[in-house]
């Protein structure tokens, strides 16, 4: 697996890294290609909360975790981010087995934690509304006086589909589409 790190308002030695390094490379046994990816942002937010963000790309499958720890440890939150994704590995097993390596799950889970399958994805509701064009902020304008975290829209620059949303750490994300050839 190949290692990309980041750092945010924070300085890290490479002993955090090796740790980081160590602790992903455990989910190795799930994953199907040795040429996966994986990202980590390690960054301190107000109040000395330490975030970390993994992220593993692996063929078409993407991972994510992000996880926060008090008082510089970024161990713990390496350690929670590291869980995290083993639990949702584990949570969603029978769908990522034709994706992901399938000798990688055990028989059993572990007793450290639950894992609680889920054997389908209800949909429970549908709307159909018409995407009109607008501009981003508009969205953002829109969404806000809908009280969503989320607007589907048109963009008005150059027609492709966009969603603006809310991040959880504050400020809006935007996601921009691009038409498969």
């Amino acid at each position: 697996m190949k290692y990309t790190y980041t750092c945010k308002k924070v300085s890290l030695s490479d002993s955090i890294k090796e740790y980081a390094e160590k602790k992903i490379s455990k989910l190795g046994k799930y994953l199907r290609d040795d040429n996966a990816t994986a990202h980590v942002l390690f960054s301190v937010e107000k109040d000395h909360l330490c975030t970390v963000e993994v992220t593993i790309r692996d063929g078409g499958t993407l991972l994510r975790a992000q996880t926060q720890a008090p008082d510089g440890d970024m161990r713990g939150a390496v350690d929670a981010a590291v869980g995290y994704i083993e639990r949702q590995i584990l949570k969603n097993k029978t769908r990522l087995s034709k994706r992901l390596r399938s000798e990688g799950f055990p028989a059993a889970p572990a007793d450290e934690f639950e894992v609680a399958e889920e054997k389908e994805f209800p949909i429970v509701r549908t709307k159909r509304f018409s995407v009109k064009p607008m501009s981003a902020e508009e969205a953002i304008l829109q969404m806000n006086l809908l009280d969503h975290s989320f607007f589907v829209f048109r963009s008005s620059e150059d027609d492709s589909l966009s969603i603006v949303y809310k991040r959880k750490s504050g400020g809006y994300g935007l996601i921009v589409t691009d038409e498969e050839e």
